[in-house]
């Protein structure tokens, strides 16, 4: 039933008024305006808080964007949209990296010790490991609950989850197949010493066939829920000035911050003695995917647990593809040449661990079911590594992430020998089957499930 409610939903207003003291800082620091001086740590906290409250409107004006725009020109939009928080940091990076490599011909530490190059994939290695680690599971966790609440009071069954799993539709096969091709590609990069064009030309391409395949999907209404729901649910017109505005807003604040967000979590590093390094991947991302989190668990909470997993796995094929792709495109105009941003040893290990997640991921989407024993095995192979890069020296830390990168291997090896015939499905079902067939597919286990 539609919401008539004429007042927005307490979020909306909230995420708006918590970003504007970062938007004040960011942009009177840019016009050269007088505004107080504050330290490092807390200036981290204000432009962080600022793009965490940006991105939360990005996520709900995309959402009910989908009520009028469809079609692959508009997948692209929303998902480029829904991850600019992560593209903004990354990029402020990227671009310091590429002007230090103009001026110097190769990526040299500043003078707070910060190698803009290594923190360039910083921010997007620690995004993805998070998304897949922590976000997978925990949408598996909430989805249970969810439903043990459900059947304690009766209420409605959920067919996309049980106690202990969730299953995604057929039609998600698209998602699959995509991130296991830039997978495959990815899994050359540790044995690089550079990100080139030539990967952002392969990368940008699997993400337009991403876009161009799931063009063919038919229409579907779109799942809204709370703030994107008050918003998917104005007039025709109202709706479409405000997440018109919700847009321009957000952007204005991720503009006005991102830069600042970069640059004081490196002081803050300085000022604490805390390494940039770790700051760069673990905070920052914090920032950006807590949104698509919180999200996906309240899709998951509501009974809608394919939704809440699609969402994830769906950043996750824009991250890897996408956004990867266009880190040396930003390189290349930032330093005003051809060449490949550079990768170091270090990155080379981390580059090595993040696709070596991503393929087990993939592998365990194979049968298209997430179980806890999965969803338990990505948290903890996850937290290992998080808690050694912490503890650790960096030498030893290779190691660790060394050690587990086989064991992701070897588990991917084992699913993909188990389930060769589900390997063969999703490739069919991700490049060829068409989306009526799926359609039906996913009708029919539907039914089944409902019947259980």
């Amino acid at each position: 039933m539609p919401d008539t409610a004429l007042s927005p939903p307490p979020p909306l207003p909230a995420a708006a008024l918590v970003s504007l003291p970062g938007l004040y800082l960011g942009a009177a620091d840019y016009l050269g305006l007088p505004h107080p001086a504050v330290a490092a740590p807390l200036a981290a906290v204000v432009y962080g808080v600022a793009i965490i409250g940006a991105a939360f409107l990005l996520s709900w004006a995309a959402e009910a964007a989908q009520v009028d725009i469809n079609g692959g020109l508009a997948l692209a939009l929303l998902a480029f949209l829904a991850v600019l928080p992560e593209y903004a940091v990354d990029f402020v990076f990227t671009m310091r990296a590429g002007m230090i490599n103009a001026e110097q011909g190769h990526c040299l530490p500043d003078a707070e010790g910060a190698n803009p190059c290594s923190l360039a994939l910083a921010n997007m290695t620690g995004a993805n490991r998070i998304l897949v680690g922590i976000g997978w599971p925990l949408v598996v966790l909430v989805a249970t609950l969810a439903v043990v609440r459900a059947r304690r009071r009766g209420g409605a069954h959920s067919v996309s989850a049980h106690v202990g799993w969730v299953r995604l539709p057929r039609r998600m096969s698209v998602e699959v197949f995509f991130l296991g091709a830039a997978t495959v590609y990815s899994l050359h990069f540790p044995l690089r010493d550079s990100l080139t064009l030539v990967d952002a030309a392969v990368l940008v391409s699997l993400f337009v066939l991403y876009a161009w395949r799931l063009a063919k999907a038919p229409v579907e209404e779109p799942e809204l829920t709370g703030t994107s729901a008050w918003i998917g649910t104005r007039p025709a017109r109202p709706r479409r000035w405000l997440y018109g505005l919700l847009f321009g807003y957000a952007a204005v604040v991720i503009l006005a911050t991102a830069e600042h967000f970069a640059e004081n979590l490196v002081h803050t590093g300085t000022e604490l003695g805390i390494d940039h390094f770790l700051l760069v991947q673990w905070v920052a991302p914090l920032a950006s995917e807590s949104p698509e989190l919180i999200v996906a668990c309240l899709f998951a909470w509501k009974l809608h647990a394919s939704s809440a997993l699609g969402t994830l796995l769906s950043s996750k094929v824009n991250q890897w593809t996408l956004l990867v792709g266009t880190i040396p495109v930003v390189f290349a105009l930032s330093s005003a040449s051809f060449d490949g941003l550079p990768i170091d040893l270090h990155q080379r290990f981390e580059l090595l661990i993040t696709a070596a997640q991503s393929l087990f991921a993939v592998c365990i989407l194979l049968t298209l079911t997430m179980t806890a024993r999965w969803a338990a095995t990505l948290l903890v192979l996850f937290l290992i590594q998080f808690g050694t890069s912490i503890v650790l020296p960096e030498e030893q830390d290779r190691l660790v992430i060394a050690v587990l990168s086989v064991v992701y291997g070897v588990l991917s090896l084992g699913l993909l020998i188990a389930r060769r015939a589900e390997l063969t499905r999703v490739i069919r079902d991700g490049t060829a089957t068409p989306f009526a067939v799926l359609q039906r597919a996913d009708e029919q286990e539907a039914a089944r499930l409902s019947g259980e």
